[in-house]
């Protein structure tokens, strides 16, 4: 059997690992890994696929970023052939990226069968692009690979049957539970003079948070505040960048805010394994908090990840400083040591996925 996976973008990356694996180690299928090239620089992009062990894709389409109907368009244009000339039994995309919905809108319409990892998740914000990409791609999709029960409930309230519907669990942590041994062997909390547990990790990029100057300033402002307790480390992305360097925000003197370059898999791993707080607008920090135990603030007002606020460490707040700041001195009431114990998120997802396909 001949299958196709289709990423972009790093939550793809994590997500493909653990399934390339399962799926080489097994004589009776041929594993096809195609990258959009949405990221494609080496922190963006390579080092994820060093760190977790993924070989070189066998196509790259090369389509970088931009807007959200061209690069679906494009995506769409330069993978038709791919398929055409693959010829593949079962397209897998992943996650909710212009990627996800533009390869299974093609594979669709080829008439090739669907897999979505990680189906079923809804945020019901339809000011989110990555909502109205989940829904179409479950839409189309032949196989639902859940990562909770509540993407089952979802699905079968859209009227989806049961028979497309599989609970699988999180193919995320099983790339944390590969990779957390080697990020433990890392000295990064050393070498960036931080202290187990003194210091807060940040990752921001949704544009609802840092495109409006005001907004961005204030967040900023509010993790300044933050870094003046303890240190603050925050792995910019490059659309965060551009937005900071508009607004020509500079953090106080006082402040111990430190604003690097992004950081491989393994490094932010280790970084975030160690945190006393995370801070972030990412939906795939919001399971691996919950899994680790560390507390977590999500600045959105909604999150496609329930679970990871009524079982895990999670807190959703409003984008303002004033919120961050009041939830930052609650966190510490959400840790939980061990780490928080949610139904099939153990390591063995990618193995229950191709069972499904074997079957």
């Amino acid at each position: 059997m001949r299958i196709l996976s289709v990423v972009g973008a790093r939550p793809n990356f994590m997500k493909l690992a653990p399934l390339d694996r399962a799926l080489t180690a097994r004589d009776e299928f041929d594993h096809v890994v195609v990258h959009t090239g949405q990221h494609y620089d080496r922190n963006m992009s390579d080092s994820f696929f060093d760190d977790l062990g993924i070989p070189d894709p066998h196509h790259n389409l090369g389509v970088g970023s931009g807007a959200h109907a061209w690069q679906t368009g494009a995506i769409m244009q330069a993978f038709e052939p791919v398929c055409l000339d693959v010829k593949p039994d079962v397209v897998l995309v992943y996650g909710d990226i212009n990627p996800t919905v533009a390869a299974a809108l093609v594979a669709a319409t080829l008439g090739i069968k669907v897999g979505h990892v990680e189906a079923g998740l809804r945020s019901r914000d339809w000011s989110m692009p990555e909502e109205i990409n989940r829904v179409v791609t479950d839409r189309l999709s032949d196989l639902l690979f859940t990562p909770s029960p509540d993407g089952d409930e979802n699905l079968k309230a859209e009227g989806v049957h049961a028979e497309r519907i599989h609970f699988v669990g999180n193919i995320m942590i099983d790339s944390l539970v590969y990779a957390l041994p080697r990020a433990r062997e890392l000295s990064t909390v050393a070498e960036r003079g931080l202290t187990h547990g003194q210091y807060t990790v940040v990752t921001l990029h949704r544009p609802s948070n840092v495109d409006d100057p005001t907004s961005l300033t204030d967040l900023m402002d509010a993790l300044g505040q933050l870094s003046k307790e303890s240190p603050v480390i925050f792995p910019v992305h490059p659309r965060t960048r551009e937005r900071l360097d508009a607004a020509a925000w500079t953090p106080e003197k006082s402040a111990d805010l430190r604003l690097i370059e992004p950081v491989g898999y393994l490094e932010m791993l280790s970084l975030v394994d160690s945190a006393g707080l995370v801070v972030t607008d990412s939906g795939g920090l919001q399971e691996e908090t919950s899994y680790l135990g560390v507390p977590c603030i999500t600045v959105r007002p909604n999150t496609e990840r329930p679970i990871t606020c009524t079982e895990g460490t999670n807190q959703l707040v409003s984008p303002s400083g004033s919120a961050i700041l009041e939830a930052a001195e609650r966190a510490p009431e959400r840790r939980m040591e061990g780490g928080a114990k949610i139904e099939r998120w153990d390591g063995k997802t990618a193995e229950r996925v191709v069972e499904v396909l074997e079957g």
